[in-house]
């Protein structure tokens, strides 16, 4: 054990954490040159094109010390993004040290704060890494000193590196066994291993990655999962280097594998603890929870023959990706679908891009929203995530909306824009501090309703791109809730409901009619477009009918003559209104529900 080393990178999106990754392993001599390419621990396409990690990985590295000592370091890969912030609790949870990576260019971000105040919880050893160094614009001094003033790290200790160059990966390697703790452990003891990650193999089921911090596992162990009491028989147990390589045993401290016939990932629950059937731990690691889904959407196939399909491609999805929650549902007018409930907005993202890429699905999605809670007048607590099942406004004594806490960290010349940006999205308690000079970190508590449409872009444009963001959920609050109808000729349309609050219902409703007027087909009836709440119409929109000029024969003679002509014609307009359907096209439920911003 005293030649293991258990380390994790973190850092804010884009600060190179996977380029290091990347020369860790090259320098460990762990993949030939003729077989290595960028981000080789992201395996997914989308991973490599956004140039972020969504799966977390594992690897093993053989690592030679100048005196000749043989070092085994296990690399421990996170997420970056704070949707996947329980993966990366777990991760750190394996980890007695982490690498905290900041850019030479940009600083210090807040996801960086976040990370560092993630690794703190758990007591790992934070070693601060300089990127980036070759960069023209780079300014050592000015990273070094918001590691010291912001992150209140000792800058001197800092190394500096480029993980691009390959400048400074020695070093790094080198701070990694001369500062991070070799694990502690039992070998002896009832075994005790934390599950911090598991990926679906289509040939061998569930591999789950686990940390062990006592006792030993090997091939016809039968385990039990603690959380949800599950039994299993392991198959195989092994190290990660870039493939799974088989071991006879793992030991406590060691990062490896197991495999045990586990068929679905939803059997596997991250943070889970693993122990012996026969001879189980008193207790379990502390710290686990189930993760539950903060922004929900509804998915509809484009044609209602799809979908068969497209629930065989959820099926199949939820091998890979256990945080994905859905249920069936039905819509009156887009026919037949699911309610899907996301870990955040980037989950959502991915999830809709994968469909559509490795499913080959033509999906439509509703615009998404959050759960809401309501207390009823009979002491009845509900919890809603679909506008469809709004109670009755008569039997609501209270209703409630999620708030969170937003860090903002910009150049303080943004101050003004960021505060005006808040405050429209109804933040409130709003706190500032200077972290350093010229730079600005504001906190406000905000619902969580107002950040899922379009608030992380709107920042990134009203910052010109210097700002960054992170939030986490705080509590439910009291609010205001109303469901707002959108009315075609005064039938309702259920999949374009929504629930609000009662301040923004107007606005957004006008929104809703006016993008629906530009694109919903002319008819030869006028159509009323209504937003309404209960049986008040709070915005309206009208799509004018096409009309024939039925007097152009009438040239000369009395007025009355052509009077008479367009009341038959407006009669006829009146008759067709009452037997004429609309029929909403996709196009235009795909343009209301994509881009809906406030």
């Amino acid at each position: 054990m005293r030649k293991l080393r258990n380390f994790s990178i973190v850092a804010h999106i884009d600060h190179g954490k996977s380029t290091l990754a990347d020369r860790l392993i090259q320098e460990a001599g762990l993949v030939e040159e003729r077989q290595f390419h960028d981000q080789i621990l992201d395996s997914m396409d989308l991973e490599r094109e956004r140039g972020i990690t969504i799966k977390s990985s594992a690897v093993s590295l053989p690592y030679t010390a100048p005196d000749g000592q043989e070092y085994r370091l296990n690399l421990i890969d996170t997420p970056g993004h704070v949707d996947f912030s329980y993966e990366v609790s777990k991760a750190l949870a394996s980890c007695e040290g982490a690498l905290l990576l900041v850019d030479a260019a940009q600083g210090v971000e807040a996801q960086t704060m976040a990370n560092l105040y993630a690794a703190m919880e758990q007591d790992l050893v934070i070693i601060p890494v300089i990127n980036k160094i070759d960069l023209p614009a780079a300014d050592i001094e000015m990273a070094k000193e918001q590691i010291e003033n912001d992150l209140g790290l000792d800058s001197d200790e800092a190394v500096l590196c480029s993980a691009k160059q390959g400048l400074g990966v020695k070093d790094v390697f080198e701070a990694i066994i001369q500062r991070i703790p070799p694990p502690e452990g039992d070998p002896s003891a009832p075994l005790k291993a934390l599950v911090f990650d598991a990926f679906y193999d289509s040939y061998r089921g569930t591999v789950v990655a686990i940390r062990l911090f006592d006792g030993t596992l090997s091939a016809g162990t039968q385990i039990l999962l603690m959380a949800s009491g599950a039994c299993h028989k392991v198959e195989e147990v092994g190290l990660f280097r870039l493939n799974l390589q088989p071991a006879e045993t793992l030991s406590a401290g060691e990062v490896g594998y197991v495999i045990a016939g586990i068929k679905t990932l939803s059997d596997v629950a991250i943070g889970d603890t693993i122990t012996r059937a026969d001879n189980p731990a008193s207790a379990p690691l502390a710290g686990f929870k189930t993760v539950k889904p903060v922004v929900f959407s509804s998915i509809y196939p484009v044609a209602s023959d799809d979908y068969p399909s497209l629930s065989e491609a959820l099926e199949k999805y939820k091998l890979n990706d256990a945080a994905l929650v859905y249920h069936k549902e039905s819509s009156a007018v887009l026919g037949q679908g699911f309610r899907c409930g996301f870990l955040g907005l980037l989950h959502l993202d991915i999830v809709q891009e994968r469909l559509e890429r490795e499913f080959d699905q033509s999906i439509v999605m509703t615009s998404p929203s959050v759960k809401y809670k309501f207390t009823l007048k009979n002491g009845t607590e509900l919890d809603v995530d679909n506008p469809q099942d709004y109670p009755d406004p008569a039997f609501i004594e209270e209703s409630y909306e999620p708030y969170i806490k937003a860090s903002i960290l910009a150049p303080e010349r943004y101050i003004g824009v960021i505060m005006k940006l808040g405050l429209d999205r109804r933040g409130g308690k709003s706190n500032m501090q200077y972290p350093s000079p010229g730079r600005v970190e504001i906190t406000f508590e905000i619902p969580l309703a107002e950040i899922i449409y379009d608030f992380y872009d709107k920042l990134k444009s009203v910052t010109q791109g210097y700002g960054s963001f992170d939030y986490e959920i705080l509590d439910w609050r009291p609010n205001k809730l109303v469901k707002v109808d959108i009315l075609l000729n005064g039938e309702k349309v259920d999949a374009l409901s929504f629930i609000v609050h009662k301040d923004r219902a107007r606005a957004r409703a006008l929104t809703m009619c006016e993008r629906l007027k530009d694109e919903l087909p002319r008819q030869q009836f006028k159509i009323a477009i209504q937003g309404a709440i209960g049986g008040e119409i709070i915005a309206r929109s009208t799509i004018s009918a096409f009309r024939k000029d039925v007097t152009a024969k009438c040239y000369g003679g009395d007025i009355t003559r052509k009077r008479k002509l367009l009341e038959k014609q407006k009669k006829g307009k009146k008759r067709m209104k009452m037997v004429g359907k609309i029929e909403v096209p996709q196009s235009a439920f795909i343009a209301v529900l994509r881009s809906d911003d406030d």
